[in-house]
């Protein structure tokens, strides 16, 4: 049987390995598997660590879908996990590892209808030979004393020691309360909607990816540290939209936002599941905002290649709670990445570098 795989609650970048990824996974599978919607997957990729996966994960999990929580983190709220950073082998392993957990297709028999036994065999008053190890005549006949002696008592037991067992793993925290953020993933929301709190508003179109609300990101930072839940959005037909939009600016990219409550969810650390002692970098350079001016130089630093959050603050001059709350803002839109180590080759250890690694080496 054919299985279905199912790919959302992500960035574009990262869509697009999991697609190769797949790719190269699929032929190793023997084209068990085959890429569709989320409504008809047997199982469905989200991005935990990215802002769309938690949702995505609350919808599908309410919705009874098998998900597969792609992330860093060692331990997932999802059905499994895919590390990451990943590849064809190791999706190729988790699919395989899904397909053999997999219930079988078993055709269920007709309601009514017993299901098939082993025939009896047919009776006869000529008893059954005795096994070919015990023949009849060689079978021991027990004298009358020896069937009315007292049974020996058995053997006691020898005390066996409890199987030791392993504690269970605490059970995963419960989904945490959405934020404003939350409600911008994709397919999290249909259609146009307003938000506003203590007189600061936006209106946005989830369907086109579109927001219209003031030109700077800084006073909307009161939109991003409380709770919202769909009840707290009003949603807008096309004449109240036409009016909420009238005495705004031009629409701009709903990835700002997504880019800015990234900005603030770390409060100057890295988000759980990206690694403290990881090495980043930019992807591709991305578009920094008028009202942070320090972002220009941690970009420049982060192009240069892969470094940690202390690198990037010592290479760029700026504090490393800024420059955590700028990969954590990067990575949730796609423009940074954590670069994995890359192993020695086998059987060789690291050669030290610098001008003593070399002579060393000599």
């Amino acid at each position: 049987m054919v299985r279905k795989l199912g790919i959302t609650g992500m960035d574009s970048t990262t869509e697009a390995d999991l697609r190769a990824a797949f790719q190269q996974a699929r032929s190793a599978l023997g084209d068990r598997w085959e890429l569709t919607g989320e409504a008809e997957a047997d199982a469905v990729i989200v991005d935990m660590d990215s802002m769309y996966g938690p949702m995505s994960w609350i919808r599908l999990h309410a919705a009874g879908k098998q998900v597969v929580g792609l992330t860093s983190s060692p331990r997932t709220q999802a059905d499994h996990r895919l590390e990451r950073p990943f590849n064809g082998r190791t999706l190729g392993r988790l699919l395989a590892e899904i397909d053999a957990h997999a219930p079988a297709d078993v055709t269920p028999a007709a309601p009514g209808i017993p299901e098939p036994h082993a025939e009896a065999p047919p009776s006869s008053s000529t008893p059954a030979p005795a096994p070919a190890d015990l023949l009849p005549e060689e079978q021991p006949i027990a004298t009358d004393e020896e069937a009315m002696a007292p049974a020996e008592p058995a053997a006691a037991l020898e005390p066996v020691a409890a199987a030791s067992v392993a504690e269970p793993e605490p059970a995963p925290a419960p989904p945490r309360d959405p934020t404003l953020a939350d409600w911008f993933a994709p397919g999290a929301l249909a259609g146009r909607w307003r938000y506003e709190r203590d007189g600061i508003g936006i209106v946005f179109d989830a369907d086109a990816r579109l927001y219209h609300g003031p030109g700077g990101l800084k006073p909307l930072a009161g939109l991003f540290d409380a709770v919202v839940r769909q009840a707290d959005l009003q949603q807008l037909d096309q004449a109240a939209w036409t009016s909420a939009t009238a005495g705004m600016g031009a629409a701009q990219a709903l990835a700002r936002l997504q880019w800015y409550a990234g900005l603030l969810a770390g409060h100057g650390a890295l988000l759980p599941g990206n690694d403290p002692d990881g090495r980043y970098r930019l992807a591709k350079w991305p578009q920094t905002e008028r009202e942070f001016p320090k972002h220009f130089r941690i970009a420049t630093a982060m192009m240069k290649g892969p470094a940690t959050v202390a690198e990037i603050a010592a290479g760029s001059g700026v504090p490393a709670e800024e420059v955590a709350d700028f990969i954590n803002a990067n990575l949730r839109t796609g423009y940074a990445e954590l670069v994995a180590p890359t192993p020695p080759e086998s059987g060789e250890s690291p050669k030290a570098a610098g001008l003593f690694g070399r002579l060393r080496g000599r």
